[in-house]
C-alpha cells in the first residue's frame, strides 16, 4: 500500500534498513513543491489574544494550487475537502478570515501522490470523528504537513485546543456549550 511505503522512508520516521533498494533515499529526493500552511481567524477576539499566544484558528495545507482542509459532519466518510488557496471565507463563511501563510518546507511528492495521501488520511479524518479539541482542522494540517515535508505546524496555531484538552474541566464546559 502506498501509505505503508511512505512510512518506511527514514526521513518520515521509518526504518531505513527495512526500505527496499527501489525506495528513494531521502538525500536523493528532489524538494520542489512548497508546502504552505494557510491560517484563518475564526473569531475577532484573536486580535486581543494573539499577544498571549492564544487564538481560535482554522488551517489548511496548500500545494499544487489546492488547499486541503478538514471539518466535521455527521457521516462516516472523509471530512477532508479542497478549496481555493487562502479563500476560506468564501467556502467556510464570513467568520473565517484569512490571517497569514507560513512556508513549512518543500515536498518531493507529485500531485497524484498527494491526492493518494489525502485519500488515505481521509480514512482517519472522517466527518463524524471531528472534535473541536482533540481532532480538528489543525490536527489534520499537522498530520499532512509531517507526511509531506517532515515538519509540523507552528504550535501556536492549535495551542488553545491543546490547553483546553489538558484541563478536563474546561473541556467538559466546552462540550456542554457545544452540545446544549
Amino acid at each position: 500500500m502506498f501509505f505503508n511505503r511512505l512510512m518506511s522512508l527514514s526521513c518520515l520516521g521509518g526504518d531505513k534498513a527495512a526500505s527496499t533498494s527501489s525506495d528513494c533515499d531521502c538525500d536523493e529526493m528532489v524538494s520542489n513543491e512548497p508546502v504552505i500552511l494557510n491560517i484563518y481567524d475564526l473569531v475577532d477576539i484573536n486580535m486581543y489574544t494573539m499577544p498571549l499566544g492564544l487564538g481560535v484558528f482554522h488551517s489548511g495545507i496548500q500545494l499544487y494550487d489546492t488547499e486541503y482542509c478538514y471539518s466535521g459532519h455527521s457521516y462516516s466518510f472523509t471530512g477532508i475537502f479542497e478549496i481555493q488557496p487562502c479563500d476560506g471565507q468564501a467556502t467556510l463563511g464570513e467568520h473565517c478570515r484569512y490571517r497569514e501563510s507560513v512556508l513549512l518546507g518543500y515536498t518531493h511528492f507529485s500531485s497524484e501522490e498527494v491526492q493518494r495521501i489525502v485519500e488515505q488520511l481521509g480514512l482517519l479524518y472522517t466527518g463524524h470523528c471531528y472534535h473541536l479539541i482533540r481532532n480538528n482542522c489543525n490536527h489534520f494540517s499537522n498530520s499532512l504537513a509531517k507526511i509531506l515535508c517532515n515538519r509540523g505546524i507552528p504550535r501556536w496555531v492549535n495551542r488553545l485546543a491543546h490547553f483546553v484538552a489538558c484541563v478536563p474541566f474546561l473541556e467538559r464546559c466546552l462540550d456542554r456549550q457545544l452540545t446544549g
